[in-house]
């Protein structure tokens, strides 16, 4: 292949170990690449992974399968290990975000790496004390421990809630949080609070926490609306399950979404469209976040730099947001 490229050996084994980046011309990787096409090459992965100790397979750590998010997280890096070769293993902590076991006696002698989405590393101990290398999805990015993070922009998502209900008139808001304690959400309540800080007469009149599903979001928005005080003109809610559960309590209580309240949601789950009103939401690009922690954990394990990333979101604007009752 060397003489084919009119390039050293040396050149061929950077390139074929996608190594060359800094260290040969972009035309010179390109002409090794033309010789192995012609030439019909394709990498013994077998041998390497026997010499560098492999087992090209790889854990994906998830608090729970009920949720579609983390569904849509492993389609993503399961893309992506398939187009390398790669198993994924996929396992459910039995403790939701808690301590996760290892799964096998030794998770160091069955896995090349780690990767986990919206839980601490501290609740990974048990994986990484065998030497495992974890990749952290939607989880804290300023974890000394995580050999990198993938997060989407979880701020820049309620602040664009924020700015579309502020956009709308609604000054009086209520927090419908996840009472889950975990990195993602602590962001969400405090992204919030400072998209409505130096907003005049804007405000959080009142924060409900409630679990992750629909029955919680309902009992959480109608303790919050038949409470006492004035009645907030928009429920921002953590999910879009909390926000479902909060356009039945609306309707319970006679109440008309969007007309007299608003209610956003965030993930943007087939719930979104489900339900009626749709809900506004912010979409969570949840495929995309998998395939950048598949990609980092490659790039870990190879030597490469990280890939660590955070993903833009978007929101959504659909029939479960408009004006503030009485503009305000």
């Amino acid at each position: 292949m060397a003489r084919a490229a009119g390039v050293s050996q040396a050149t061929v084994s950077l390139v074929m170990g996608d190594k060359w980046r800094g260290r040969v011309s972009e035309a010179r990787a390109e002409a090794v690449r033309s010789a192995a096409r012609e030439l019909g090459y394709r990498r013994n992965l077998a041998a390497r992974d026997l010499r560098l100790g492999r087992t090209r397979t790889v854990l994906l750590v998830v608090p729970a399968l009920t949720n579609e998010f983390f569904a849509r997280v492993y389609a993503g890096a399961a893309r992506v290990a398939g187009e390398q070769g790669v198993g994924v293993l996929l396992y459910p902590s039995p403790e939701g975000i808690g301590p996760a076991r290892d799964p096998f006696a030794s998770a160091r002698a069955a896995l090349d790496g780690v990767i986990a989405s919206s839980m601490a590393v501290d609740s990974l101990a048990a994986l990484r004390d065998g030497g495992l290398p974890v990749v952290m999805l939607d989880s804290d990015p300023d974890s000394a421990e995580a050999a990198a993070t993938v997060n989407p922009d979880i701020a820049d998502g309620m602040r664009q809630v924020a700015a579309h209900l502020l956009a709308l008139g609604h000054r009086r808001f209520a927090h419908l949080s996840a009472d889950v304690d975990s990195w993602t959400f602590r962001v969400r309540a405090r992204a919030l609070a400072d998209a409505l800080r130096g907003v005049p007469d804007a405000r959080v009149v009142r924060t409900e926490p409630a679990a992750l599903h629909v029955d919680a979001g309902r009992a959480a928005a109608e303790r919050v609306l038949s409470g006492p005080g004035p009645r907030p003109t928009a429920l921002v809610c953590d999910d879009d399950m909390l926000a479902a559960g909060a356009c039945k309590a609306a309707r319970r209580l006679g109440l008309r979404v969007p007309d007299d309240l608003s209610v956003t949601g965030f993930a943007d789950l087939s719930l979104a469209t489900a339900v009626d009103p749709e809900l506004t939401t912010v979409r969570l690009p949840a495929e995309a976040v998998g395939e950048a922690g598949m990609r980092a954990l490659a790039a870990v394990l190879d030597g490469r730099p990280d890939g660590a990333a955070e993903l833009p979101v978007s929101l959504v604007a659909r029939d479960s947001s408009g004006p503030a009752a009485g503009g305000a």
